[in-house]
């Protein structure tokens, strides 16, 4: 798939169609993108966890945190990637080896790995990155899900 651009019923499809969400490098600061948009996807209605090793056990923006996807208890539809672009193949990785696996895997703003992508979407594993959730349902102007 071409990810230079994503049309808006592309994103809203996949937006309205997840339930449990992963933000993988979830930060335990207020001040951090990934705190505020994993608080952000569980006031709109999702199921979040926060994968954090350095955090597992605790809660993140009110929500448990798990050190890796597989401690997760349940499976989860979205993986939501707060990591440097370099280590998306590494997510990647952790996701495919999970049974049930995630539907998707979204890559936050500045992160992009074509490589990583290619290698998600072949174990059937859909990819959006460089793009950010938070920002997509408001101005896709989103419903809760259901």
């Amino acid at each position: 798939m071409n990810h230079d651009s994503y049309d808006d019923a592309f994103l809203a499809d996949w937006l309205a169609g997840v339930r449990t969400i992963a933000v993988v490098g979830a930060s335990p600061k207020p001040d951090r993108p990934s705190h505020g948009v994993a608080l952000y996807l569980a006031q709109r209605g999702y199921k979040v966890f926060a994968i954090n090793p350095g955090q597992a056990g605790r809660a993140i923006a009110g929500l448990p945190t798990y050190a890796h996807l597989a401690d997760v208890p349940e499976p989860v539809d979205m993986v939501d990637v707060f990591r440097a672009p370099e280590h998306l193949q590494s997510v990647v990785g952790e996701a495919l080896a999970l049974s049930p696996r995630p539907k998707l895997i979204w890559g936050q703003l500045g992160v992009r790995d074509d490589a990583a992508a290619a290698r998600a979407e072949a174990g059937g594993i859909a990819v959006i990155m460089n793009r950010c959730p938070a920002i997509e349902i408001p101005r896709l102007r989103l419903a809760r899900p259901a």
